[in-house]
């Protein structure tokens, strides 16, 4: 048993006062020999320290502690000397706690805590000696519930088709009308007049090479008037036209290109107060029919659109049903087919002038070198809103082939109209 006395409890004093005051002062101290022998007496004493605490395991019950932690303030040390009835205390605990006492007494400065503050931030944990056993309850095992093993469904694979297919179309159904008192001073004649359009396409594009555009247009117009006392009802405008156009793409804007034309139209053609027919349905019937190369127009920051079909090699074939009526159409008389080669043009153009206004343009020529054709239709369109439009029709056309030659513009022919009424596109 190790024998601890006032000496070492001294010692320890010393060396708490010591590292106080160089951790608040720190002076500048001279390693002199005076500074290394007390160094080396530290160092002795706490050695000695060391061996006892591992010789004497009672050494545990003293209140060591006190001297080798920060500076504090313990209550039951001022109640020991001070109180009455304070418990006797060993002579080792007696020994640190006079010197803590003359701590409190000589230099209260460097007691920096209190024993209530310790307890505030939490008691120390006692520490376990005894190996704690975690009793472990035996229970029955329970089977696993059997899960009925489902095969998961094959996924379904689909499988879309490309769709190169797309549909549009343009429909109007356009109103006129006049009135004019009979004193009217400059004369006139009161009609009314009506007109339908559809066009409808279907367009195959596998972007690639392979392009196949096909659109057809009807119109069909009547018009009355109190003058004609022969016809209810006459034809305005009257079309019906088939246009088919298969390409092979040779660059990025060209395709070689099969183009057909199919044209004829609906009722029969009066003119006021006139038994006489001027065209009838197959009279004429017009097919044509060219090899050439197509140019995909996109300009004005492709508010201009459409094709300019360029075609060398062009087969015309006009049929005439009523036979009377063949010279009317260049067929010569008592022939019901004309058949012409030469070359062709047709350029079909779509201007967006603005977000409500747009110009759609036709042209079509074909000469055979000994004749020519030509037709040029313009139509302006105003749209007021999604139903409400009106437009406005030019249509000149030119064909020496025909027998019907004017005294003032040849064989320039020309037809114009000024329509309101509704529109749907889709």
């Amino acid at each position: 048993m190790v024998n601890f006395n006032f000496r070492w409890v001294a010692v320890a004093l010393l060396t708490i006062v010591t590292m106080h005051v160089s951790a608040t002062v720190r002076p500048a101290v001279k390693d002199t020999a005076l500074v290394k022998m007390y160094r080396d007496s530290l160092a002795y004493y706490k050695a000695q320290l060391d061996s006892a605490r591992t010789l004497n395991s009672a050494y545990t019950a003293f209140d060591k502690y006190k001297l080798f932690t920060s500076s504090t303030f313990y209550n039951d040390v001022v109640q020991q000397k001070l109180g009455l009835d304070g418990a006797t205390k060993d002579s080792v605990n007696q020994e640190i706690d006079n010197a803590l006492m003359n701590i409190y007494l000589r230099h209260p400065e460097l007691v920096k805590v209190s024993e209530t503050e310790l307890e505030e931030a939490g008691a120390v944990k006692q520490a376990i000696t005894e190996p704690i056993e975690n009793k472990e309850t035996i229970v029955e095992k329970v089977a696993d519930k059997a899960v009925d093993a489902v095969a998961a469904p094959e996924p379904e694979v689909v499988v879309k088709k490309p769709n190169f297919w797309t549909f549009k179309g343009d429909y109007n159904l356009q109103f006129l009308q006049n009135y004019f008192s009979g004193n009217w001073h400059k004369g006139g004649e009161s009609n009314y007049s009506m007109l339908g359009a559809a066009v409808m396409e279907a367009n195959y594009n596998n972007k690639s090479k392979v392009k196949w555009d096909n659109k057809l247009e009807m119109k069909i117009g009547f018009m009355t008037s109190r003058s004609d006392s022969l016809h209810e009802f006459k034809t305005t405008e009257d079309l019906m036209r088939l246009t088919s156009m298969l390409g092979l793409q040779a660059t990025k804007k060209w395709y070689y290109t099969l183009q057909v034309i199919a044209e004829t139209q609906f009722s029969k053609g009066y003119k006021s107060n006139d038994m006489m027919v001027y065209s009838d349905f197959f009279s004429p019937f017009k097919l044509s029919v060219s090899l050439g190369m197509t140019y995909n127009v996109e300009w004005l920051n492709k508010k201009l659109t459409g094709t300019i079909n360029l075609s060398p090699a062009a087969y015309n074939y006009r049929y005439v049903g009523r036979i009377d009526l063949a010279p009317r159409f260049g067929l010569e008389e008592g022939h019901h087919s004309l058949h012409d080669f030469g070359s062709s043009l047709t350029a079909d153009l779509t201007w967006q002038i603005a977000e409500n206004i747009k110009w759609k343009s036709r042209l079509y020529g074909f000469t055979s070198y000994k004749r020519a054709e030509i037709e040029w239709e313009n139509t302006l369109s105003f749209q007021f809103n999604k139903y409400i439009s009106t437009n406005l029709f030019v249509y000149p056309r030119f064909d020496d082939a025909s027998s019907v030659k004017d005294s003032n513009t040849g064989y320039w022919q020309l037809m114009e109209y000024f329509s309101l009424g509704f529109n749907y596109s889709f």
